[in-house]
């Protein structure tokens, strides 16, 4: 299967032919012409680089390290780290940028790399075309002297204290509501950074589930109710106040009522953006695969609500374009702007830890403040990333000339009650067909009814 290169990353399979997964070779090639291309316009700089747990990363990642020294850049080596982290880490490191090996929800035979500029950001699309061309054209230095190699020892009290110091993040409620908090770290970075995190708020009663960091995932690690039954069970054995659920490398956080039932991972942003705003006004930003309730919250707090296209860069850009104080994607990834422009499960945690605690801690009672929206998402498996033209799209909104069309990310159709979306995936070779209805049975009949049409145009 080819290589997904995206904004999210170069994304693949490990193992097999050279060009068609990410092979060692591959790293080299990219991670090299990643380092050319920053030394052709700032010389020899400072990178930072890190991976999630997954056992590739452990041969991908020395490898991608001494590429970047033998391009004669100085490699801050994070290890074992989240996205955020890494993010935050560039800037405190005065590095030009960051490279962390992560997958992210994808299983554990996949990994990427995923590459951020000098403010932690994802590259743009530009800038990853920019640096595939000088993978033809790579020119190492004498690697008799090797540049630099230092540990980044620093970065997780660096992002920890920087949430901690957040006006947002009330550590002194969360301490008070002497939560009882199960973590599911997906045998990941989170089974050590959420633990840390929930212990600098004051949490002291945590049971941790799959919390060493091995790589080898107990479940699928999309952070998604059917692959968290045992956060699900451990929440209620334990009479838990909450069930916290990570993916792998920490971007994306879901939550669990003490009944065992989900908070709903779109509701992560709902729940957020409504603390948000009780604070402070101002625009907010989702994708157009997100719940329609971000709209209703913001509109019941006075506030511009704006959709980008599905993506953690293309929500920065319009939270950049809008002036956005809070934004995010329905899949439990929490962009804050004052701490960071990247989705960030830590300081989502921090934020709805806090506003559960101001809430009067009942984690039930908060879910019944938002509406009930029922989602369902659906996909069609390709054996190559798909290729989805104006045509096929405009085909598709004959069938339904009542609804109002967005063609800025595949295409979603929307009425006044219900929506649904179709898109190519940036992370895999698929078509996302997801629909939104007041009844999980209305929603069902959305997105079977939409995902046949556009199997017989396919």
């Amino acid at each position: 299967m080819p290589l997904i290169v995206s904004a999210s990353g170069i994304r693949g399979t490990v193992e097999g032919e050279v060009g068609q997964h990410l092979t060692p070779v591959e790293v080299v090639s990219w991670v090299g012409a990643w380092g050319q291309w920053l030394r052709e316009q700032h010389g020899p700089v400072r990178v930072v680089v890190g991976q999630d747990a997954r056992p590739s990363g452990e041969i991908l990642r020395p490898i991608a390290v001494q590429t970047l020294r033998a391009m004669g850049h100085t490699v801050y080596d994070a290890g074992l780290t989240t996205t955020p982290t890494l993010a935050m880490a560039v800037p405190f490191y005065e590095a030009r940028g960051g490279l962390i090996l992560t997958a992210s929800h994808n299983p554990a035979g996949w990994n990427a790399l995923k590459f951020l500029d000098e403010n932690g950001e994802f590259l743009s699309p530009e800038a990853i075309t920019a640096i595939n061309s000088y993978r033809h054209k790579l020119h190492f230095r004498a690697t008799d002297h090797p540049a630099a190699l230092e540990r980044a020892e620093e970065a997780l009290r660096h992002h920890i204290e920087s949430i901690l110091r957040h006006p947002w993040v009330d550590r002194e409620a969360i301490s008070q509501s002497r939560f009882r908090l199960v973590v599911d770290g997906c045998n990941s970075g989170g089974g050590i950074f959420v633990p840390a995190l929930l212990e600098a708020l004051g949490v002291e009663d945590m049971i941790l589930l799959n919390c060493e960091p091995t790589g080898k995932f107990a479940h699928l690690p999309e952070p998604l109710p059917e692959n968290l039954s045992a956060l699900s069970e451990k929440v209620q054995a334990e009479k838990a106040h909450l069930g916290i659920a990570v993916d792998p490398d920490v971007d994306r956080v879901a939550f669990f009522l003490p009944n065992g039932q989900p908070f709903g991972e779109e509701y992560t942003l709902v729940s957020v953006a409504d603390y948000a705003l009780s604070l402070q006004k101002g625009p907010i930003v989702a994708n157009l695969s997100t719940t329609m309730a971000v709209r209703q919250v913001a509109q019941a707090h006075g506030v511009p609500f704006y959709e980008s296209r599905v993506g953690e860069y293309h929500v920065v850009q319009k939270m950049k374009a809008v002036g956005a104080i809070l934004g995010g994607e329905g899949n439990g990834g929490v962009i804050l702007p004052t701490l960071h422009y990247g989705r960030d499960a830590l300081v989502g945690i921090a934020l709805f830890l806090s506003h559960l605690a101001k809430a009067g801690g009942d984690a039930v009672a908060l879910r019944d403040r938002y509406p009930r929206w029922a989602m369902v998402k659906g996909k069609v498996s390709l054996s190559s990333p798909p290729q989805l033209t104006l045509a096929l799209w405009e085909k598709l909104m004959s069938h339904a000339p009542d609804a109002e069309a967005n063609l800025e990310d595949g295409l979603k159709l929307r009425w006044s009650d219900r929506w649904v979306h179709m898109r190519a995936s940036g992370t895999e070779p698929l078509i996302r067909i997801i629909a939104e209805a007041p009844t999980l049975a209305e929603a069902e009949a959305l997105r079977d009814s939409w995902q046949k049409l556009l199997l017989s145009y396919l």
